[in-house]
């Protein structure tokens, strides 16, 4: 067992950025900010004042004045200097996300590792721009025309507690290479982690008022939203409050990028090569406690190989060490908060009064851990797409096991049973099985023999129905959500 160094024990209260300096805040509101593998109190945070929200907002409309005049070129290569800020403080980026969320080091590892690959992806849309724009030669006699994308304005960008980082790089890197700043209104369950991630980022020199953070809440954001300069809106999070902020984005007619909540599945098909894919469900099940977007609750097992495959996979998850991620030898690490720990047993509790089987019960955690937000992996069975189990996300480490007749079953209840639309994938050895659930399936990221159908940066995240709100998706596709056109036609005979 080797246990990663905290890169501190406390962090104090934490400051809101206005125009590139860290201020305190002058509210009287302040909460605790607790590591959830240790329940000890890491730091204060404010709940941001309307007037200090004003001035991050007039900050960020003086910082876009600046940023849209940055030449190109000059913009792709601060993206480049924000890159590697982000290499250099790799470690303690991930270090500060475990601490502060409770996920496990590898896995706060490959999220500060994505956060790079959106900044490289970044770049690319940067020097994309070049190509975006369209110029067209006598078009009628003496008259020529041409395609230009301007930058906006200021954004806000709202960031969820489960992925603070990463969702901060589906947006803010696109906005600053369009040309556009930002108000970051986090989550108040990983503040600390958002502003390591503010920190890093200022670091490569951006103007003045490029980006601002604010620790607010739902009310906060609604202020920010309804400013005048503020363009639009980046937000990743729970559907309902999603929905609240899209309605109010089409009563003042802004842009908008929303991400909600989904309800994934992962088929096993009779011919899954188990002993390769059960470590992938496990973690597209458990991983980060279940604690994403893109996480699967329910498995559905084709044909015969049920018992086999829920043998298989109870003695997985059983194998899984429960711990504060910060030790390597921890598979799993404690949920973001009590609350979020204590909902998900609720729903297990539900499953069962609805007939449902626990066949492992992650509510049976080791005397050891003494304190923290733990709950381990659970599987249930007896299972079927009826239950609210099956049709809504539990958001946690809970698998439901539910049998099918046959693939043409499942795809109609992938596509029917839910209105929600992130991810499903399918465990199979056969292309046209694999090719049928692809093209069939209503949902906007698809796996085929992997766990979690994460996209890469270059790609958007395609979520579908009540999954996804707005006009542009996220991450590369957020291009479309910071930049509008402009045609002009030109007379010089």
């Amino acid at each position: 067992m080797a246990l990663a160094p905290e890169v501190k024990n406390y962090y104090g209260k934490l400051r809101l950025l206005i125009d590139g300096e860290w201020v305190e805040s002058k509210s009287t509101t302040v909460h605790e900010n607790l590591n959830p593998a240790t329940e000890q109190v890491i730091a204060e945070f404010p709940t941001a004042t309307e007037e200090e929200a004003r001035s991050a907002v007039e900050a960020a409309h003086r910082g876009f004045e600046a940023m849209r005049r940055i030449p190109l070129r000059e913009r792709a290569r601060m993206l480049f200097d924000m890159r590697q800020k982000f290499e250099e403080r790799f470690s303690e980026l991930t270090r500060v996300l475990t601490q502060d969320h409770g996920r496990t080091l590898k896995e706060s590892e490959g999220s500060v590792r994505r956060v790079i690959e959106n900044i490289e992806s970044a770049c690319s849309a940067a020097y994309g721009l070049v190509s975006r724009n369209e110029h067209l030669d006598e078009l009628a006699h003496g008259i020529d025309m041409w395609l230009t994308w301007e930058p906006l304005g200021a954004f806000l960008i709202v960031t969820p507690g489960n992925i603070p980082m990463h969702a901060w790089s589906s947006f803010v890197p696109y906005a600053f290479a369009a040309g556009c700043s930002v108000v970051v209104s986090p989550s108040r369950q990983a503040p600390v982690a958002s502003e390591y991630i503010c920190r890093a980022a200022i670091e490569a020199g951006w103007p003045k008022g490029a980006i601002n953070l604010i620790h607010g809440g739902r009310e906060i954001n609604k202020f920010i939203l309804r400013q005048p300069e503020i363009q639009g809106l980046g937000f990743i999070g729970s559907t309902r409050a999603g929905w609240d902020l899209f309605k109010l984005c089409g009563e003042l007619g802004k842009n908008s990028s929303i991400n909600g909540n989904g309800k994934n599945t992962v088929v096993i098909m009779p011919d899954a090569a188990l002993d390769t894919i059960i470590p992938y469900v496990r973690q597209g099940c458990f991983g980060m406690t279940g604690q994403r977007c893109l996480g699967s609750d329910n498995v559905v097992v084709v044909g015969d190989i049920y018992d086999e495959f829920k043998e298989r996979f109870a003695a997985e998850a059983r194998s899984m060490r429960l711990g504060y991620g910060l030790d390597d030898s921890v598979a799993m690490g404690p949920y973001c908060t009590a609350a979020g720990r204590d909902k998900v047993g609720s729903w297990v509790e539900r499953a069962e009064a609805e007939g449902a089987r626990v066949v492992h019960d992650g509510r049976i955690v080791s005397p050891e851990l003494k304190a923290g937000f733990f709950m381990g992996p659970t599987i249930l069975e007896n299972v079927n797409p009826d239950m609210r189990m099956a049709k809504e996300e539990a958001f946690g480490a809970v698998s439901a096991l539910i049998r099918a007749e046959s693939l043409d079953r499942v795809i109609e209840w992938i596509n029917t049973k839910t209105d929600l639309g992130h991810s499903a994938c399918i465990m199979t050895q056969s292309g046209a099985n694999a090719r049928k659930f692809a093209r069939e399936v209503n949902v906007g990221n698809v796996g085929i023999n992997v766990g979690v159908p994460q996209p890469y940066a270059f790609f958007p995240l395609g979520s579908k129905r009540k999954s996804f709100m707005g006009g542009a998706k996220s991450r590369m596709a957020s291009m479309r959500l910071f930049l509008d056109e402009k045609t002009v036609t030109a007379r010089w005979v």
